[in-house]
């Protein structure tokens, strides 16, 4: 498969939750990179870049592999893969 960018907005209980943690384990595991921060409207924010398996594989690990967490809402954009990126990063 082709390396994909996207650029995904989670909403619901995602803070406070050791979410970002999580997002990097699944990235990591996947080999997937980018990073990922808390936003001040209480949402997570991530760029995943990688294998589209893989890069989905991570969004969806996301939103159900928190047991801490509850993921109500994605919001997803397609992104220009730059391939800049050199591991997955917590911000």
């Amino acid at each position: 498969m082709a390396n994909v960018a996207c650029r995904v907005k989670f909403r619901g209980h995602v803070q406070g939750v050791s979410f970002r943690y999580y997002a990097k384990r699944f990235a990591d595991s996947n080999d997937v990179k980018g990073w990922v921060r808390n936003m001040d409207d209480g949402t997570v924010e991530a760029l995943f870049e990688g294998d589209e398996s893989a890069v989905n594989r991570v969004i969806e690990e996301c939103r159900t592999g928190n047991p801490h967490a509850g993921v109500t809402d994605i919001e997803m954009k397609e992104a220009d893969y730059s391939g800049r990126y050199q591991s997955f990063t917590i911000r």
